[in-house]
C-alpha cells in the first residue's frame, strides 16, 4: 500500500459528557476535526489476520434466545398492582445489553420517585441486574427474585454485540418522543459500558469487524416474495450517534486480505457476555444486594413481596406473566465452535455473522434479515441451519487469501 493512497484523511475525536440518573445529557466535548499531513499515512498495511476455524464438527453447544419485541419500542412506565408500584422495564428486542444501562437509569428514576428505600426486581437477566445496580448506587436496598440466574437467562444467549437499535421497535408504530428516549439511553449505556473496558477478563471490549460481499456496491434488493412478507419497518438511526461511535470505511485490497470484491470495517464494541455477567452480579452482591430464586405466575403474586416498589424487568416472560400480547418473540440461533483466543475480529459474509468471544466462536445464520424469526417463540435448536451457516461461512476460508 502506498502511503499517497490514504493521505488527506480527516479524524474526529469525540467524548460523551457526565451523565446521571436523571438522565440529563450534557453537551458532547469534541475536539475540531484534525488534517492528517500529507507525507503521514493514517493507514498503514494490516496486521495479518489468523483464520477462523468454521467446522460445523467442532459444534460445542447451540443456543436460542427468544428477543421481547414491542412494535411501540420498550416499556418504561408506572402502574398500580394492588398495594404495589409496579415500573416496567421490557421488551428491548435484540437490544437488551446494548440499552441495558441508559432504560435503568429510566427506570430507576421511576422506582425512586417519593423517596423509595427499598425495590425489587423481578428477574435477573441484563435488562434485571443493570436496573438492580442503579438501584443500589441511587441508595435503594434491593433484592432481586427471579427463576433463573444471569446465566441461564436468555440474555446470557444474546451474541454480545453493541447493536442499539437492533429490532427495537416498528417505525411507524412509535410515538413522536421515541427517537430522543432511544437516543438518551444509548448514550448512558455507551458510557456505562466504557467503564468495563480495559479490565480483567474483557468484559467489554472493542474488535474490528469486516463487513464482506462477492460482488462490489450495495446489496441486491428482496425479491418479490421477501418484499411481501416484510410486516414490520423496524426503526434505526444510524446517524443520531455519529459523534461517539466509531464509523466503518470502505477498504482497499490491499488493506485486508479476504478473498471477495468489497470489505468495510468498523470497530465495534463487544460484550464477553459470561465475564460480564459474573461482574455485575458480584458487583450487586457486593454492595448489599440479595437474589431469590422464584417463579410468578400472575401480577397477583407480587403482593407477597415486602418490598413497595416491584421493577418488572422479565423480558419475553411480560407476555405470559402480565398478558402483555405486544410482547412478539423474535427467534435468534448462534451454534458455538471453541474459542479461538488468537482471533481478534468478527466478520459478516454471506448472511453469516461470526462473532470470536473468550468463551467461543459463535457463527449466527441471519439470511432473511430483521424479519427472521419473528412470532417464532420455538427454543429448539436447529443442528441442520447451524450447519448450513457454518458452511456459508466457511468457503471464505476456502479460497486462496490475498498476498
Amino acid at each position: 500500500m502506498t502511503p499517497s493512497a490514504e493521505t488527506s484523511r480527516r479524524v474526529l475525536l469525540s467524548g460523551l459528557g457526565g451523565l446521571g440518573i436523571s438522565g440529563a445529557l450534557s453537551a458532547c466535548a469534541s475536539t475540531a476535526p484534525v488534517t492528517i499531513a500529507p507525507s503521514r499515512p493514517l493507514f498503514l498495511a494490516p496486521a495479518p489476520l489468523a483464520p477462523l476455524r468454521l467446522d460445523a464438527r467442532l459444534i460445542t453447544r447451540t443456543t436460542v434466545c427468544l428477543r421481547p419485541f414491542r412494535a411501540a419500542g420498550p416499556r418504561i412506565e408506572v402502574e398500580p398492582v394492588g398495594d404495589k408500584r409496579v415500573v416496567h422495564n421490557y421488551g428491548h428486542g435484540g437490544s437488551g445489553w446494548s440499552l441495558s444501562w441508559g432504560s435503568a437509569a429510566i427506570a430507576a428514576a421511576y422506582a425512586m420517585q417519593g423517596g423509595t428505600r427499598e425495590a425489587a426486581v423481578i428477574g435477573c437477566g441484563a435488562i434485571g441486574i443493570t436496573t438492580a445496580i442503579t438501584l443500589q448506587r441511587a441508595g435503594a436496598k434491593v433484592t432481586i427474585y427471579a427463576s433463573e440466574r444471569l446465566p441461564e437467562s436468555r440474555s446470557a444467549r444474546a451474541s454480545g454485540m453493541w447493536t442499539p437499535d437492533s429490532r427495537i421497535a416498528d417505525a411507524d408504530k412509535v410515538d413522536a418522543a421515541f427517537p430522543a428516549v432511544w437516543e438518551r439511553m444509548a448514550r448512558l449505556s455507551w458510557a456505562r459500558h466504557q467503564t468495563y473496558v480495559g479490565l480483567p477478563g474483557e468484559p467489554v471490549s472493542f474488535l474490528d469487524r469486516y463487513i464482506l460481499a462477492d460482488a462490489a456496491g450495495p446489496p441486491k434488493p428482496p425479491s418479490a416474495p421477501e418484499r411481501e412478507r416484510k410486516e414490520i419497518r423496524f426503526a434505526i438511526y444510524p446517524d443520531a450517534l455519529n459523534d461517539i461511535v466509531p464509523r466503518s470505511r470502505q477498504l482497499t485490497a490491499a488493506e485486508h486480505p479476504f478473498p471477495v470484491a468489497s470489505a468495510r470495517r468498523l470497530t465495534q464494541m463487544q460484550f464477553n457476555v459470561a465475564d460480564l455477567a459474573e461482574r455485575l452480579t458480584t458487583e450487586f452482591l457486593r454492595e448489599g444486594g440479595r437474589i431469590e430464586t422464584r417463579t410468578f405466575h400472575s401480577p397477583t403474586e407480587l403482593s407477597t413481596l415486602p418490598q413497595p416498589v416491584i421493577v418488572n424487568c422479565t423480558g419475553y416472560g411480560a407476555r405470559a406473566l402480565f398478558g402483555d400480547d405486544s410482547v412478539v418473540p423474535v427467534r435468534g440461533q448462534i451454534a458455538w465452535l471453541p474459542p479461538q483466543p488468537e482471533v481478534r475480529y468478527s466478520l459478516y459474509y454471506n448472511g453469516v455473522s461470526v462473532i470470536p468471544r473468550p468463551d467461543g466462536v459463535g457463527v449466527q445464520g441471519l439470511r432473511g434479515g430483521d424479519m427472521l424469526g419473528y412470532g417464532d417463540d420455538d427454543e429448539t435448536p436447529d443442528r441442520a441451519d447451524a450447519e448450513a451457516a457454518i458452511a456459508r461461512a466457511a468457503t471464505l476460508f476456502d479460497r486462496p487469501a490475498r498476498a
